[in-house]
């Protein structure tokens, strides 16, 4: 069964090989179902690495192609010249401008970012969670860029599937958090069900945040990744349904 992908034409026009992977058609099991490219959760290990292969091959390389690095919810950019099968740098985006690498970001509720400068040359993926998207991981990501000769206001981005603002139920203190952190963005904020909840636009606050980078074209693909359990996976979801784990998602991107 051939990977299910989400494309969009901003990165179709770049002319770059690029997907957000879904959760259909891999291999895991039980509560991993589908494409499971996580290698930090309990599933198989064996049935992780033939996903994680067969979105390598969706985009037209190996499993040894594929540069995702060890997720740790930073501002941490890294530039990959090669594949990381195995010894996996800690950060959470990779930009390349080594044509058949393919950077990879993993995710199940926080923003998958799918980034190119086609001019210069230069691909990245970054993971933005809340954490990630308020630290700077973002912006770091399109400053490794402009070390490869990018220019911001050439820059497309796209922004995956992830967990929209009516899914996305947060406390006082985080609203404040944001508040003091990121001057502006209550916006993106609005009451939840109870006078003490919030609901957050994750990708909402991503777009701002590109925009605050200078990016010239972004977008999302408009996808909540918490109500549509045949299609995605949610580590929200699980979590309120009671189950131990969960599976990951891969977003990807490449030159050539």
């Amino acid at each position: 069964m051939t990977p299910d992908a989400i494309t969009h034409p901003l990165l179709e026009r770049a002319g770059v090989r690029h997907g957000f992977f879904t959760r259909e058609g891999g291999v895991s099991t039980g509560i991993y179902e589908g494409l499971n490219a996580g290698l930090g959760s309990a599933d198989d290990p064996a049935a992780v690495r033939e996903n994680r292969a067969r979105v390598a091959r969706a985009l037209g390389g190996e499993l040894g192609d594929l540069a995702g690095p060890y997720q740790i919810h930073s501002a941490v950019a890294l530039l990959a010249e090669t594949g990381w099968p195995d010894d996996r740098p800690e950060g959470d985006a990779v930009a390349t401008t080594t044509p058949g690498i393919i950077c990879a970001v993993l995710t199940a509720d926080c923003a998958p970012i799918l980034f190119a400068d086609p001019v210069a040359g230069v691909v990245a993926a970054a993971h933005a969670g809340w954490k990630g998207a308020l630290g700077g991981v973002i912006q770091s990501t399109v400053d490794l860029m402009k070390t490869a000769d990018a220019d911001p206001a050439r820059i497309v981005a796209v922004i995956g599937p992830c967990i929209a603002q009516e899914s996305y139920e947060v406390d006082e203190a985080f609203e404040r958090r944001f508040l003091i952190e990121a001057p502006g963005s209550g916006r993106f904020f609005r009451l939840g069900e109870r006078p003490d909840r919030r609901l957050f636009d994750l990708p909402g606050f991503v777009l701002w945040r590109l925009e605050q980078a200078g990016v010239g074209q972004a977008a999302w693909t408009g996808h909540d990744t918490r109500p549509d359990a045949a299609r995605f996976y949610s580590n929200r979801r699980a979590f309120l349904h009671g189950e131990p784990d969960f599976g990951r998602m891969m977003s990807a991107i490449r030159l050539g």
